[in-house]
């Protein structure tokens, strides 16, 4: 089964009201994150980031990028900026696939299975894992690879993708890659 791994909502300024919760677990999970970033190169997986505009119609990789690393965490965006060459789909709302070209993106790669690590738990990999359910792809969560502003919030929404929609919630240190393509 072909898997992809999306990386979403990682080029965030930490200029609002929840961005100290935030910025801590985003610490925490960022060597998971940028690991597999590394491993789905290594492999050849096809990795696709997915970021929202932050209201900025005009914004794209470029932009999302100068005003992530311009922000107050720049150490917590350096690590995953996202290199040319790889998809960069921009989204407006709190789901990957709402209103975004992405789904035609991964049906053009042949993709079963999506590995969604990022940012916020509770929110956005919560919608994303939703709307990937709904449209019958695979959905694998690696744990220690997601971050969250509240953390009990968080705990109920990873519980909540694993029963109602079926998705692989991976361990902490178990490799999520090899876990999406079965080895």
């Amino acid at each position: 089964m072909r898997a992809a791994l999306l990386v979403i909502d990682m080029l965030n300024s930490y200029d609002h009201d929840d961005a100290e919760p935030l910025t801590r677990s985003v610490a925490e999970a960022l060597p998971s994150i940028s690991g597999l970033i590394d491993l789905a190169r290594r492999s050849d997986t096809l990795t696709v980031y997915v970021n929202d505009n932050h209201g900025d119609w005009s914004a794209g990789r470029r932009e999302l990028s100068g005003d992530a690393m311009r922000g107050s965490a720049p150490s917590l965006v350096e690590p995953i900026l996202p290199p040319v060459g790889i998809p960069f789909v921009v989204k407006a709302r709190h789901s990957v696939f709402y209103q975004t070209q992405l789904e035609y993106l991964l049906r053009q790669e042949g993709i079963e299975r999506l590995i969604l690590t990022g940012q916020v738990t509770e929110q956005c990999i919560l919608y994303s894992a939703l709307d990937a359910y709904v449209r019958h792809f695979d959905v694998v969560i690696p744990r220690d690879a997601v971050a969250h502003i509240h953390a009990d919030l968080a705990e109920a929404a990873l519980r909540m993708m694993e029963v109602n929609m079926r998705a692989q919630v991976t361990s902490r240190g178990e490799d999520p890659l090899a876990a999406a393509v079965g080895a």
